[in-house]
């Protein structure tokens, strides 16, 4: 063995073991290897700092200690977490564990995990993205600061069970929000006028006696049929008839979202389920000549740009 190759996971880990020579070896972090302790509040805060003060558990001693094994003998330590912010976070994390310089090992990223993309990317390694890592480190110390302070006063103050975050607490703003227009909703009383003719034509009335008819302009039972009334045995008329030529785009590829919505309303798939199982499809799957290989790119993204 002369490279190293992290990554954060085992079935990750082991496809790309398939693609690459017996010079490689590539092992997998399982997660987060240091993190905030799980039993304290973690950072210490004054007027101008914020400092986070990270640990390393006892599950993660033992992962530790077999990386620093392989880590010894390697010639040449990469990094190739998920290129987004936990795993940036993740490689930053490890380096540091490792006892190295988080900007002097050279990171790859690649968004298939096939032989193609990771043979590319050995050959054109980066630095650590630092603005990951820090809003990275954001994001976990505000978390930390939300929900480690404000869970415990909403249990016993309010109700027992009850926390907060920084995310659920904002999403529960909104759906109380919405809650009370729907609440707050007076409905409207309108009725549309729609026309089927005998050459099997449907239409819809937007004009009647030189008034334009609108949605919510006919607001009553009697409006309506006076003017079902009127029209119902006239003559009409086709005065003309127009062409167009309209180009329809493709779907965009799915992001994080689109994908979830999908698997839900045509599969009945929960957000759980389906980034699951996307994961799996990312990872690599058993092809039918016996290659393990991924087979869609990168899953959690908010981009619909194509590399």
């Amino acid at each position: 063995m002369k490279y190293l190759i992290i990554v954060e996971s085992p079935a990750k880990a082991k496809t790309i073991t398939n693609f690459l020579s017996r010079n490689y070896k590539v092992v997998a972090t399982k997660g987060h290897i240091r993190d905030l302790p799980e039993k304290r509040f973690g950072l210490e805060i004054d007027n101008s700092h914020i400092q986070p003060l990270y640990t390393i558990s006892k599950e993660n001693q033992k992962k530790l200690k077999d990386i620093r094994e392989y880590a010894k003998k390697a010639e040449k330590i990469y990094i190739a977490t998920d290129e987004d912010r936990e795993g940036e976070a993740i490689g930053f994390h490890t380096a540091i564990a490792l006892k190295h310089n988080p900007e002097e090992l050279p990171r790859i990223v690649f968004h298939e995990v096939t032989k193609q993309a990771i043979l590319k990317a050995l050959k054109n390694p980066r630095n650590l993205d630092m603005n990951l890592i820090n809003a990275q480190q954001t994001r976990r110390i505000l978390d930390r600061i939300v929900g480690y302070k404000l869970s415990p006063l909403l249990s016993s103050k309010i109700q027992k069970g009850l926390s907060a975050g920084r995310v659920q607490s904002s999403a529960l703003k909104i759906i109380v929000d919405r809650e009370r227009e729907i609440q707050n909703f007076k409905p409207q009383e309108y009725w549309e006028i729609e026309t089927i003719f005998k050459k099997d034509l449907e239409a819809t009335l937007i004009e009647f006696r030189g008034e334009k008819i609108e949605k919510l302009s006919i607001t009553n039972e009697k409006r309506a049929t006076e003017i079902y009334n009127s029209i119902v045995s006239d003559t009409f008329i086709v005065e003309k008839v127009e062409k167009r030529k309209r180009e329809v785009a493709p779907p965009p590829p799915f992001m994080t979202s689109s994908l979830q919505q999908s698997a839900s309303t045509q599969l009945g798939f929960s957000p759980k389920k389906t980034m699951m199982l996307a994961q799996q499809l990312y990872e690599g799957v058993e092809l039918p000549d016996g290659k393990k290989s991924g087979l869609i790119t990168y899953m959690r993204t908010d981009s619909l740009n194509l590399s």
